[in-house]
């Protein structure tokens, strides 16, 4: 398997230890960099970001690779039914790291998701992370809108396939999306599944043949 494992040193945890301690993604967070350094996409989304942790770590993954990526995250900062609501400080936490760490690597919309796609021009994301409403409505309708967005090849993300509890169906869609397209998950940290809707590259290609082998990396 030609993926390579890195042992990266996350800027924004100088900001603020309470990125990563909230944050339900903090078992994902190389395996994120990873990605971003083997798959060098030109464009990244993220739809939900919350405090960030997880964008801050496809933009460490950019900086660190010296890459040209452009990556966005999309979000109101105002929480929603499952966060419930947050302050103004939110948004400012993640708006000061940007500034202080990936000024030329993170771009932040701050609008709903469905206001924010017009600002993509269809098949040139080729790195889409869905973490907004975790509804089976809402993750429903935010793949479907966004998917012409998504490049040939492309990767979608879909955060929480492991919870079951309240109004959450993430793991609902899963199931039934994962059916039908090439993909790998984990498990741990509430869950990540890892989808190639428009087909995938030849070098993923080979990494799906054996997906045991990269689950095991990130346990």
């Amino acid at each position: 398997m030609n993926w390579v494992t890195h042992k990266p040193s996350f800027d924004f945890e100088k900001f603020s230890p309470i990125i990563r301690s909230q944050s339900a993604w903090s078992g994902h967070l190389n395996f994120a960099y990873d990605l971003v350094r083997f798959e060098k996409p030109a464009t990244l989304v993220e739809l939900g970001t919350h405090l960030g942790a997880s964008f801050f770590s496809f933009c460490q993954g950019v900086k660190d690779g010296g890459l040209t990526t452009k990556c966005f995250a999309v979000d109101t900062w105002a929480g929603d039914g499952h966060t419930g609501p947050y302050g103004e400080g939110v948004f400012q936490i993640v708006e000061k790291v940007v500034s202080a760490n990936y000024l030329n690597i993170g771009k932040l919309i701050r609008s709903t998701f469905d206001d924010a796609i017009d600002q993509f021009q269809d098949e040139t994301i080729n790195l889409l992370h869905i973490d907004g409403y975790h509804t089976y409505e809402a993750v429903s309708h935010d793949y479907k809108t966004w998917l012409p967005k998504v490049s040939k090849n492309g990767i979608v993300l879909f955060h929480d396939i492991e919870v079951r509890s309240g109004d959450f169906g993430v793991y609902k869609f899963w199931d039934e999306i994962k059916a039908k397209h090439p993909h790998f998950q984990f498990g741990h940290s509430y869950g990540l599944g890892v989808l190639f809707p428009k087909g995938c590259s030849d070098k993923f290609s080979e990494i799906l043949k054996n997906k045991e082998e990269i689950q095991n990396l990130y346990k």
